[in-house]
């Protein structure tokens, strides 16, 4: 299972009207929704409620609030303009089984356009957006960049992948998350977009390291077919990622046994994501996603700041 940085040579370009088009999609629709809702726009997607820290050794003893420090019994330094700045990292599985989609679109599609939408509410002044591509030839890192520019670029990169079939050495999500939490030096934001499909033992341990430094949102895309199986007989299944094909007899106890076996799956999957402290977006495929995503960011944004408003009250007492 390699982790290794690739020299490939460049995929073809995606026309340029692609990535506008998906880029105003997304954008608008969730402006409007946000404005509809009067929300308005989300700044600090994850940032620290306070323009203050602990304090750290090195620090400049010229920055300390002695306000914050009197208040808490910690010594606390305002931070720069370059804290608050946010750096986010996209992490982006585009394996084989991101390809799989029945009704109305493909996960991978839709995990693009999840990534759009982030990339959309992280074009704040001074921030900059990452990304790590998990794809069947490797970790693809696409370096940090800030503004409409550099998020046009970063869609573009990811609109150009090819699709995964399934053959190959597939990076598995565990190296991505444990090469994240190694690039992200400071505090920021890490977004992982990802059906999760892989053993949980294998990329939770990974996640909860991650979620010990950064502040992590979990898109976790399913599609409905995976969470049913039709009535079709004798139906071949087939592993996106190992290729392995299985016959399976659809009968109503098939099916009600696989139904439960997906819910469990699914309840495992989102109890190993809490355990890291990671906000958790389910994004179904048939789903209008985008007002959800909204609800999301409000519910977050709201949770975080009693938080800390909480913190304030008790370190007053």
């Amino acid at each position: 299972m390699s982790s290794r940085s690739l020299e490939l040579p460049p995929p073809p370009l995606v026309p340029a009207a692609t990535v506008r088009r998906l880029t105003l999609q997304v954008s608008r629709r969730l402006d409007g929704i946000l404005q509809g809702e009067h929300l308005g726009h989300l700044p600090g997607l994850g940032s620290e409620a306070a323009d203050v820290r602990t304090y750290e050794p090195g620090d400049d003893p010229r920055r300390i609030d002695w306000a914050v420090t009197a208040r808490t019994g910690e010594t606390a330094v305002r931070t720069t303009t370059a804290e608050r700045e946010l750096e986010t990292l996209l992490v982006v599985d585009l394996g084989a089984s991101m390809s799989f989609g029945t009704r109305t679109a493909e996960k991978r599609e839709v995990g693009i356009a999840v990534a759009a939408a982030f990339l959309h509410l992280a074009k704040g002044p001074g921030d900059r957006v990452g990304a790590l591509l998990v794809t069947q030839d490797g970790l693809r890192a696409l370096p940090p960049r800030g503004g409409s520019a550099g998020a046009y670029a970063t869609l573009s990169a990811l609109l150009r992948q090819p699709r995964a079939t399934g053959a190959g050495d597939e990076p598995r999500l565990a190296a991505a998350l444990a090469q994240a939490a190694a690039r992200q030096r400071r505090r920021g934001l890490v977004v992982v977009v990802s059906d999760l499909l892989e053993p949980v033992d294998e990329w939770a341990p990974a996640l909860r390291r991650l979620g010990a430094r950064q502040d992590v949102v979990v898109a976790q895309v399913v599609d409905r077919r995976e969470r049913e199986l039709p009535a079709a007989g004798v139906l071949r299944l087939v592993d996106p990622d190992s290729g392995r094909e299985v016959d399976v007899a659809t009968t109503a106890k098939t099916r009600a046994r696989y139904a439960e076996l997906v819910e469990e799956r699914l309840r495992q999957q989102a109890a190993a994501v809490r355990g890291a402290h990671a906000g958790h977006l389910l994004v179904r495929t048939e789903d209008d996603w985008l007002p959800q995503l909204a609800r999301f960011l409000v519910r977050r944004r709201r949770v975080r700041s009693g938080a800390a408003r909480a913190g304030d009250r008790t370190a007053g007492l």
